[in-house]
């Protein structure tokens, strides 16, 4: 089974590049199943419940979230009626909304988590503690298992898939839009990769105008950052897994200019 890991979707470009680059390989059958981070899809901030239904029909299985998902208020009470979006698992109890999903595939049951991470970023539960409640005796989780960690720290990221290693599928990091080279598959069978990167603007400041963020950097003065719009681009990427264990047989980074 071929699953197409999406970074960042930021604003109505990385929208449109996304189901532009989702929609030609699903079709292709160049991947079977895919997963879009898109906490920034709604102009840069959060996701509202309109977007998340356009790209999910644009060919997201499921959608993942981050440290914006409380942005738009609306999504609040939209989240758990929708099994296909998640937000991080180790929000605090109480939370609206799910933090992983298994969907019934042709090649089995696929998981989905959604985690958020503790440094640099506003307070969550411990990610890892988390994950070891969830994966403990929890038999109806799907063999192939896909983890995205939306967080700051490369440290924790890397710790994270260590610690996941032989347990899940896939750790894949997001968050910074910034695609790291590090793709690997660990020595226990879990596909890693640090950030994914991001599905918008690159010609910017991870999705942002430069001359907004650099007039902020000039004068430390509040200014309204604008998102940028030109030199587009999907990053993620393609993992290749065997159903029958639900190890990782490798893992291949996307970067396909628009």
């Amino acid at each position: 089974m071929k699953i197409l890991l999406i970074g960042d979707i930021v604003g109505s470009v990385g929208r449109t590049a996304f189901a532009q680059v989702a929609t030609r390989m699903k079709e292709k059958g160049e991947v079977d199943f895919v997963v879009a981070n898109a906490e920034n899809a709604a102009g840069g901030r959060g996701l509202t419940p309109t977007l998340a239904d356009e790209l999910l029909a644009a060919g997201a299985d499921v959608i993942t979230l981050g440290d914006h998902t409380w942005d738009q208020k609306e999504l609040v009470p939209w989240l758990g009626a929708n099994e296909r979006v998640i937000r991080p698992l180790n929000f605090a109890p109480g939370c609206p909304g799910r933090g992983f999903v298994t969907l019934d595939t042709p090649w089995g049951g696929v998981t989905v988590v959604s985690l958020v991470g503790r440094v640099f970023l506003q307070p969550a539960d411990c990610p890892f503690r988390a994950m070891d409640a969830l994966l403990d005796g929890n038999e109806k989780l799907g063999r192939i298992r896909i983890v995205d960690l939306h967080a700051e720290a490369t440290s924790e990221k890397i710790v994270l898939g260590r610690y996941l290693d032989g347990r899940v599928s896939c750790v894949a990091g997001t968050h910074t839009h910034v695609q790291t080279s590090d793709e690997t598959v660990l020595p226990k069978g879990t596909a890693y990769i640090t950030d994914l990167g991001m599905t918008g603007a690159k010609d910017s400041a991870i999705g942002r105008d430069l001359e907004s963020i650099t007039a902020k950097f000039l004068t430390g003065m509040p200014a309204r950052f604008k998102l940028a719009k030109d030199g587009v681009v999907v990053e993620g990427v393609v993992v290749d897994i065997d159903e029958s264990c639900g190890r990782a047989r490798g893992v291949k980074r996307l970067r396909e200019r628009m």
